[in-house]
């Protein structure tokens, strides 16, 4: 449970005009038909029960989330679209061959969530799956930003392609603006890919505000604009690139770490299936990385062989100084609980000091 639980207030025109925005930002041709992996509780679905209702379209729900379910569906009822986390491509990534049959139809699929690993975009894409990288709150009815796919980069290697893909991108169809901006002088950050800033909404796709917390809407709307408290960069061509959340950047002698920057080259390791890093509080560095790891069915590693993977592809102050294997929790949606992983850490900590 949050400290500070706080309840959107969401109104009807923010609701209609993003469920519209979702259909023209995927271009989704009418009587579309969509898998619900997304749970329609989180965000609304997104906008998506609203969303299909004006596409004359089809729902197919299920049960439960499993790679088989997921597969005879998309094949029995002729999906065209679904939506999830980096956790259910992931899944489906994952899954034994048995399960995934003589699969030819191709899906357009939403993803979400946490900034996807690189890893995941590029093994939904080998699958078949033609991912674009959506971003949003619940603040903004789910995703209001889109990583509009340039045709120039169908021609790039896949690598550069899947980094490409892999950004937060720009404002959706229906939204009115969304930009980086310094929160203390609320000025645009450059457009150099290496000044970092927050990610900030305005438009009719955003709340009205917090239920019964006008000093915690004042503060989210500050200087006309919605503060989402993702810290990010704006590329020269105008996109965005989220480096982490505020409250997970880690401070370590002095120097920031993104932990996002840290799981993705985690993610990248053949033995990972899901990795999440968090700061340790620390004696002599005030805090260092702490990586949390969940290794793919019958695979094996040791947390030498992790760091010194990590090594090779970051800087040294940016390994983590400490792996730690097993399940990792999340929400019903899918979402890291880095809360709890925290906890453990702080835990850790105390005991060994």
């Amino acid at each position: 449970m949050s400290p500070d639980p706080k309840g959107v207030v969401t109104h009807h025109r923010g609701a209609y005009l993003n469920a519209l925005s979702q259909i023209v930002s995927w271009g989704m041709p009418a009587h579309s038909v969509y898998l619900w992996t997304l749970p329609m509780f989180h965000c609304n679905g997104w906008c998506f029960p609203w969303a299909m209702a004006a596409n004359a379209g089809t729902n197919v729900c299920l049960r439960r989330v499993d790679a088989k379910v997921i597969f005879d569906a998309i094949d029995e009822h002729g999906v065209t679209h679904m939506c999830g986390a980096p956790i259910v491509y992931n899944l489906l990534i994952n899954a034994p061959s048995e399960a995934r049959g003589e699969r030819v139809r191709k899906v357009s699929g939403f993803i979400a969530g946490a900034a996807p690993p690189t890893s995941t975009i590029e093994g939904a894409e080998r699958l078949g799956f033609e991912i674009t990288h959506v971003y949003g709150l619940t603040e903004t009815y789910g995703p209001a930003a889109i990583c509009a796919a340039q045709e120039e980069w169908r021609s790039l290697p896949m690598a550069e392609r899947v980094r490409m893909n892999a950004r937060q991108g720009v404002a959706g169809p229906m939204q009115e603006e969304m930009t980086v901006l310094d929160p203390g002088t609320m000025l645009p950050v450059p457009a150099d890919g290496e000044t970092v800033g927050e990610v900030m909404f305005r438009g009719n796709i955003t709340m009205s505000g917090y239920l019964k917390n006008p000093t915690a809407t004042e503060e989210a709307f500050a200087g006309g604009w919605l503060h989402t408290g993702d810290l990010a960069v704006l590329e020269p061509d105008g996109y965005v690139r989220i480096k982490d959340r505020s409250k997970d950047v880690i401070i370590s002698g002095g120097e920031n770490i993104s932990s996002i920057e840290v799981e993705d080259v985690l993610h990248r390791h053949p033995a990972v299936d899901l990795a999440a890093v968090v700061a340790r509080p620390d004696a002599k560095w005030g805090e260092v990385p702490c990586a949390f790891v969940q290794l793919q069915p019958y695979a094996t590693a040791t947390e030498a062989e992790i760091r010194q993977f990590c090594r090779e592809q970051m800087a040294g102050y940016k390994v983590p100084k400490i792996v730690v294997f097993g399940p990792i929790p999340k929400t019903s949606t899918g979402k890291i609980q880095k809360r709890i992983l925290r906890d453990v850490a702080k835990s850790m900590s105390e005991a060994a000091s």
